[in-house]
């Protein structure tokens, strides 16, 4: 018999316990944006978008999304963090029109001796209050035991005796943090189901921390030993080491947890994942589960040659579930098989012969730590194949480029098109859009129309310097395909015309 269909409940807290990542502070604008894409595409259940009474900021930021959220009828899914202080943070939120609150409150006595100095009757009383005045002016209420990982290491008396007092108030949720990250799964499991069993008719959420890597793992056990909800953040962003992650423990949940769903849309995972990476400033590694730039790239040419014989290296986590494409490094380690998928991707055919060549010059590249691309395959073929089978049709020949106070960039650019010279002089907000411009007049007058740049990058190379050479990486999309050229040169506008002449020799 296949197990019954159990519905886990998701909450996105990087707008709240995300934003307490160091060095981020996301605007009310940006804010908005990111609640939208989480409600609407992502598909989460839940948001905690902000801490009551932070700042004026923080204010003018949950009435923007409360704002857009009562008007979807999505109100009661935007969460505020709130303390137990009386009426103070019940105003505030009123003020800023949300409609649930998650309470603040000590899920520890090491928390409660210390930091509070009081006794538990005594933070009960206090708790209730809140809750009351709360219920009283149409607050829906979850609450936080904070530090309750520690709670159930040290004073699992203290717990089961809060928790007996909470099961008598009216709250909708009761929330688990590992605060600290303290946690191992075999201790997430046996916790849980511990709390699950005496207390079976409250909905709990586990909220894990990501210290010692475990965020996910935690997770899993959470939601093995019974547990009705789960607070992620996107990209595991977080104080210290972040939260769980939104898109490997969703993935997790899918494929290990069979009887297990949640409402989550995969295929807008990645969406949301580079939004935030811009708006936070918070990179994500290129080597991150799911949305990571190289998570869905096969480098070794053995697992290429896999792929191609019955997909003997693929799993579940198939880049088309995430909205992404399955990718062939190439370098040293490339092999035959990872460049024959690259210039298939191309519709380039080569002789055995003649792909023995490519692959060897690629492998000397990579040796000397040269980064290749599928788009620099074409340079790489005319470089090495006498007779070259792609001509290098376009030429910068020659360009000035003025740049002066108070006056606007310009060029005046020669570029050589299949043997057809055109010159043109333009202006442009700067020296890369002012080559841009006299590029696209050129290519208006020849009724050919150029690529959509996505994307501009410039780095110094690995082991480089501020003085050494930079790299610009410029991502183009051309009737729905995408692409990267890069250039290489000390001036970081040259490195740009390169890689668009790259471009355009590509179309």
């Amino acid at each position: 018999m296949p197990k019954a269909t159990r519905y886990i409940e998701i909450m996105d807290t990087t707008l709240r316990d995300g934003e307490q990542t160091s060095g981020v502070s996301f605007s009310s604008s940006e804010k908005l944006s990111i609640a939208q894409l989480l409600l609407t595409e992502v598909k989460v259940d839940r948001i905690e978008i902000a801490s009551a009474r932070v700042s004026d900021g923080e204010f003018e930021a949950v009435k923007k999304i409360t704002k857009w959220a009562k008007s979807k009828g999505l109100l009661k899914k935007v969460e505020v963090l709130t303390f137990v202080d009386g009426e103070v943070s019940i105003q505030w939120m009123i003020k800023a029109g949300a409609k649930v609150m998650n309470l603040l409150t000590k899920g520890s006595l090491n928390h409660l001796t210390h930091q509070l100095k009081k006794t538990p009757e005594q933070h009960f009383a206090e708790i209730a209050k809140v809750i009351a005045i709360g219920k009283k002016k149409g607050i829906e209420c979850n609450v936080y035991l904070e530090d309750w990982s520690n709670g159930m290491r040290n004073s699992p008396e203290y717990v089961f005796k809060y928790l007996e007092f909470i099961s008598k108030q009216p709250v909708k949720r009761v929330m688990l943090p590992d605060t600290l990250g303290i946690l191992q799964p075999s201790e997430v499991f046996d916790f849980v189901s511990q709390i699950i069993k005496k207390y079976p008719t409250i909905h709990f959420d586990f909220h894990g921390h990501n210290d010692y890597d475990l965020g996910t793992a935690n997770v899993l056990e959470a939601v093995k030993a019974g547990v009705h909800g789960i607070h992620l953040t996107i990209n595991g962003m977080g104080e210290r080491a972040g939260n769980a992650p939104l898109a490997s423990a969703v993935a997790v949940l899918h494929d290990f947890m069979p009887g297990v769903k949640t409402g989550v849309a995969e295929k807008s995972l990645f969406q949301v994942s580079r939004l935030v990476e811009t708006f936070s400033g918070f990179r994500i590694p290129d080597n991150k589960p799911v949305v990571g730039e190289n998570v869905f790239t096969q480098t070794a040419g053995i697992h290429a040659d896999g792929d191609k014989k019955n997909n003997l290296y693929f799993n579940d986590l198939m880049p088309e579930r995430f909205g992404r494409k399955r990718q062939y490094a190439l370098g040293k380690t490339s092999g035959k098989s990872n460049i024959e998928n690259n210039l298939a991707q191309l519709g380039i055919e080569l002789s055995d012969a003649d792909l023995k060549r490519v692959t060897q010059r690629i492998i000397e590249l990579g040796d000397k730590k040269e980064v290749v691309t599928q788009s620099d395959l074409p340079y790489i073929i005319s470089d090495v194949i006498d007779g070259s089978a792609v001509n290098q049709k376009v030429k910068i020949e020659n360009y000035v480029l003025t740049h002066s106070k108070e006056l606007r960039p310009s060029i005046t650019l020669q570029i050589n098109i299949e043997g057809d010279v055109f010159e043109q002089h333009e202006q442009g907000d700067g020296q890369y859009d002012a080559f841009m411009n006299a590029l696209r007049s050129i290519y208006v007058k020849k009724k050919k129309t150029l690529p959509i740049l996505t994307d501009y990058a410039v780095r110094i190379p690995p082991g480089g310097s501020s003085d050494a050479l930079c790299e610009t990486i410029i991502t183009w999309d051309y009737k729905g395909r995408e692409f990267k050229t890069r250039g290489l040169d000390s001036d970081q506008t040259v490195a740009a015309i390169i890689a668009t002449q790259k471009m355009l020799n590509i179309i």
